[in-house]
C-alpha cells in the first residue's frame, strides 16, 4: 500500500521513523512518500520535504513567510494528487496538518492522525475538525482518549513511542568525552529562536557550579556558529551533535527547553529544570489561549508540578542557580527519581509504533 506521512518538525521525523519501519516490516509492498527528515529517510521514505525548511516560531515569522506557507500548501495538495496513497499519515505539526486533513478528506483521501494535536490545551473547538476530517487519531499521551470521547470521538490510545525509543537508547555507549566531573546537559531547543532566547541564560550559571562540566546537545539544523555566538570564548562549555541521547544517559542534571525533550530527559532518568522564554507578543498571546497550567510534558502528564518550570522573566540566572541547586541535593533526587517511574508507568507500554502500523494497516484493509 502507498503512505503519504507528514511530518514538518524533529520530533515528528524521530516519531515518524519508527512507524515507517513498523509499517514496512508489516506490510512488504508498503511504498512511503512524505515530508520529514534524516532519520525518516534513513527507513526508506522518499523525502519532498525536508524540516528544515519548515521551522517558523513566533507571529511575526509567520506573517514573514505567509507566502512560503501557502506554497507549500500548494506543493503537498499537487503531490498528494500526483502520488494517489491509500492513507494519508498526518504526525504532529496541527498548523498545517489539521488544514491538510481537511482538504484531504474532501478529496476523498483517507486521514490518520499520529500524536494527537494539543486540543486539550488550547482550543478545544479543533475537535470538531478532527471528527471531520480525521478517520482515526492515534493518541500517545493517557488522557487524550478520555479527552476525545467527551466530545463524541473515539481516538487509540496507543502508548509513547518514546518508552521503545529511550530503553533502546540506554543500551549505547556513554557520551565519549574526556571529562571527570559530573555533567550537566543543556538542551535548549530545536529553533534557532529558541536557542537565541534561551541558551546564553542556560550558560549564564556555568561559574556558579565549577565542579560540573556544562555540555550542549546542539540541534542538527542549526549550524554551529550560531552556538559560538552564544557561548563565546568559555572554552569550558562543550559543544555535542547527534548525540543528545548519550549526553542525556550520561548527564547528573539537565537544564530542558519545553517540549519533547522533558519527557526524553524524565525517561533518562535525569533530574531537570525546565526553561522557557519567547517573545513577550507572542507569549501574551499563547498565555489567551492555553487552558492548563503547565508548560512541560512532564507535569501535565502527572497532573502536577514535579519539576520546576523557568518562563519567560522567571527564567534568570538568580532562580536558574537556585533550582539547580535543589536539584543537586540527594533528597530532591530521590523524589524526582521516584515521580519518573510513575510517569513512565502512565506513558502505557513498549511498542507504540507497531501498535499503530497494525491499526492502520487493518482499518485501510476493512475499508
Amino acid at each position: 500500500m502507498k503512505y503519504y506521512f507528514i511530518a514538518g518538525e524533529a520530533s515528528g521525523d524521530l516519531h515518524g521513523s519508527r512507524l515507517a519501519a513498523a509499517l514496512k516490516a508489516a506490510d512488504a509492498q508498503a511504498e512511503i512518500r512524505g515530508w520529514g527528515g534524516d532519520l525518516m529517510s534513513k527507513e526508506g521514505v522518499s523525502i519532498v520535504k525536508h524540516i528544515k525548511e519548515l521551522a517558523i516560531m513566533g507571529i511575526v515569522q509567520v506573517i514573514q513567510k505567509l507566502p512560503q506557507i501557502f506554497r507549500n500548501f500548494s506543493f503537498c495538495h499537487k503531490d498528494i494528487l500526483d502520488f494517489k496513497p491509500d492513507a494519508i499519515v498526518l504526525i504532529d505539526y496541527s498548523g498545517f496538518n489539521l488544514r491538510i486533513a481537511k482538504w484531504a478528506k474532501q478529496k476523498g483521501f483517507r486521514v490518520f492522525y499520529f500524536i494527537s494535536p494539543q486540543v486539550w490545551a488550547t482550543r478545544a473547538g479543533r475537535v470538531e475538525k478532527v471528527k471531520k476530517y480525521v478517520d482515526r487519531m492515534f493518541c500517545i499521551l493517557p488522557f487524550e482518549k478520555d479527552f476525545y470521547a467527551k466530545f463524541g470521538y473515539n481516538a487509540d490510545y496507543v502508548g509513547h513511542p518514546l518508552i521503545d525509543i529511550v530503553d533502546n537508547a540506554k543500551q549505547l555507549p556513554l557520551l565519549n568525552i574526556e571529562n571527570t566531573k559530573p555533567i550537566i546537559a543543556l538542551l535548549p531547543g530545536s529553533r534557532k529562536q529558541e536557542i537565541k532566547a534561551i541558551l546564553k541564560t542556560m550558560i549564564s550559571i556555568v561559574p556558579d557550579f565549577p565542579d560540573y562540566q556544562f555540555v550542549v546537545a546542539m540541534a542538527p539544523s542549526i549550524p554551529i556558529e550560531l552556538y559560538h555566538s552564544i557561548i563565546g570564548t568559555d572554552n569550558s562549555i562543550m559543544l555535542v551533535q547527534n548525540q543528545t541521547y548519550p549526553l542525556l544517559n550520561s548527564a547528573h542534571a539537565a537544564l530542558v527547553t519545553s517540549g519533547t525533550a522533558t519527557l526524553e530527559t524524565a525517561l533518562f532518568s535525569v533530574p531537570q529544570v525546565v526553561c522557557y522564554k519567547t517573545g513577550p507578543i507572542f507569549y501574551w498571546i499563547v498565555r489567551q489561549i492555553i487552558k492548563i497550567p503547565f508548560i512541560s510534558l512532564v507535569n501535565i502528564v502527572m497532573g502536577k508540578k514535579i519539576v520546576e518550570e523557568l518562563i519567560q522573566k522567571d527564567l534568570n540566572r538568580e532562580r536558574l542557580t537556585t533550582e539547580v541547586e535543589k536539584i543537586l541535593l540527594p533528597e530532591q533526587r530521590t523524589e524526582m527519581l521516584q515521580n519518573y517511574e510513575d510517569l513512565r508507568k502512565k506513558l502505557g507500554e513498549k511498542g507504540a509504533a507497531v501498535r499503530v502500523s497494525q491499526l492502520l494497516i487493518d482499518a485501510i484493509r476493512t475499508k
